[in-house]
């Protein structure tokens, strides 16, 4: 076999994925509401003339395109705009980190319970059965009124509560894999276990982490906001989508747009990240590659 045969082979693998992925509508435009979203959030504060905490008592209550605050004003005057912004900051860092720590968690559990199985991975799994008999936001509740709030142990508890489907499919993809030839043949000539986990198993089983990641961060999102519209997540003055809506539910009969735009945008970071998700999903199955 040519080495021209050696490097093609893996960009063969590589590409109907990603032309799977680039030829689904809705992951397109879930990843498109993601960039603008991101970079909105990213970049959009240092554009806006006002601070975060910056007072303007003549223009309480404006609504949006009324005057001179863009998206309208709160209560005290503040910016809404400015503070949609950087509450998507704290609610996306939430949910990425959130999700990293809970894939990271879950991926490892998985793979322990699944390769060892035995009384040590029926272990593991008891634990991952007990923690899932819990509704999560009524756990995330519990933890949350235990610890100082804050972004840190929010995203931290979020995590905590998130791992356990990833950790059930992982668990069910290794052990259905633990008995193959190139697992066993790597078994015999005397190759680690770590070894086996991280280079032969884990990357068969990337395909589902990466979408059950994807749609993690979704999740994590929506508890955030959970948490914080009742209080017991990330607190005022520092902004999130979540505390937001709080701070707004009074006011829903006379300046309606308070909990419209923190609504909105929990909504379309949502709603993007299951668009990709779904997309990554079909994009990922090798059984899409027998259709047209």
């Amino acid at each position: 076999m040519s080495a021209t045969t050696l490097t093609a082979a893996p960009r063969r693998r590589i590409s109907p994925a990603l032309r799977r992925l680039v030829r689904h509508r809705l992951a397109m435009f879930g990843l498109l509401i993601l960039v603008l979203l991101v970079l909105a959030c990213a970049i959009g504060p240092s554009l806006v003339p006002y601070g975060p905490l910056a007072v303007d008592l003549r223009h309480r209550f404006q609504p949006p395109f009324a005057g001179p605050h863009l998206l309208g004003s709160d209560p005290l005057g503040r910016d809404q705009f400015i503070r949609l912004l950087l509450a998507g900051r704290i609610s996306l860092l939430v949910g990425f980190f959130a999700m990293a720590l809970s894939t990271v968690t879950g991926v490892f559990v998985g793979l322990a319970a699944g390769f060892y199985g035995g009384w040590f991975g029926a272990a593991l799994m008891r634990l991952v059965d007990a923690a899932l008999c819990f509704p999560a936001v009524f756990l995330l509740l519990t933890l949350a009124a235990m610890v100082s709030p804050g972004v840190l142990t929010i995203t931290l508890i979020v995590a905590l509560t998130s791992w356990m489907e990833v950790a059930r499919v992982v668990e069910g993809l290794v052990r259905s894999l633990r008995e193959r030839d190139y697992v066993v043949a790597a078994k015999a000539i005397g190759v680690s276990d770590a070894h086996l986990m991280l280079r032969e198993l884990l990357p068969n089983v990337m395909a589902p982490i990466v979408v059950a990641a994807t749609l993690n961060v979704a999740r994590a999102i929506l508890l955030e906001s959970y948490v914080s519209y009742l209080g017991y997540g990330i607190q005022p003055p520092t902004p999130s989508w979540g505390n937001m809506l709080n701070n707004a539910q009074q006011y829903l009969d006379t300046a309606p747009w308070l909990a419209i735009l923190p609504g909105a945008a929990i909504t379309l970071a949502v709603t993007g990240f299951n668009f990709l998700g779904d997309g990554l999903r079909d994009a990922l199955d090798p059984r899409m590659e027998l259709r047209p």
